[in-house]
């Protein structure tokens, strides 16, 4: 099993401490039935009546990884019709001038791009770079602009840049809210080709393979489980 790291640089609790993704698994998803109206049964297209809870793909998705949460409260204010953050320690906001990316599709206006202060120094199993996303498939008032970094070199706090996703809010992001979900990712080299004919039929057996069960497809031929501890 590779290896992630997660050292503590700024002496936050250990309350505030990264955790496995699973740990935080969003209210909607935990609350929603697997099958709609809680019936397990064809619908008489071929198909069942099953929800997002059954995707593997979005299980996989919100599972994945480890997620880094906020280790203080940060309060947002609108003063002269900017946004205006003040935070509780740590000193947890940082900015970058709008300039360094004027056309950013996320930047909503903002005259500055805030960053969320990182804790947490990163280090990952040789051959492991680091991918930070918005945690997925969880609702928030705000999201971090992605990137990827080479965290078993790099092995220093990497920030997250991020913008409001509505330029008027105010209230207050409390201390534990995640942040950033980290997802280590193999370094290797890859080079594009388009499928022939032989791709073509193996495509077409997988979707033949598919049409012989009505429950969990997916998840019963081809899925993996992933762990992350």
């Amino acid at each position: 099993m590779k290896q992630i790291t997660f050292t503590n640089v700024l002496g936050v609790p250990d309350d505030y401490a990264p955790k496995p993704a699973s740990a935080y698994i969003p209210d909607w998803y935990k609350n929603l039935e697997s099958y709609i109206n809680g019936k397990k049964e064809p619908v008489g297209d071929g198909t069942s009546a099953a929800t997002a809870k059954r995707c593997m793909p979005i299980f996989d998705a919100i599972t994945g990884g480890y997620i880094i949460v906020s280790a203080a409260d940060v309060h947002v204010t609108q003063k002269d019709g900017q946004p205006y953050f003040q935070w509780a320690n740590y000193g947890l906001i940082q900015f970058h001038p709008k300039e360094q990316a004027p056309d950013h599709p996320a930047r909503n206006g903002s005259p500055a791009y805030p960053k969320w202060t990182n804790p947490w120094g990163i280090k990952t199993s040789k051959g492991y770079s680091s991918l930070f996303i918005q945690p997925t498939h969880r609702e928030s008032v705000f999201t971090i602009l992605p990137g990827i970094v080479d965290t078993d070199i790099y092995t220093a706090p990497v920030n997250f840049p991020f913008t409001l996703n509505d330029p008027t809010f105010e209230g207050l992001i409390p201390a534990g809210t995640p942040i950033a979900q980290v997802i280590p990712i193999k370094r290797e080299n890859w080079k594009m080709g388009i499928g022939s004919e032989a791709e073509y039929k193996e495509q077409a057996l997988i979707t033949n393979k598919l049409q012989t069960k009505f429950f969990d497809r997916y998840k019963s031929m081809f899925w993996t489980r992933k762990e992350y501890r």
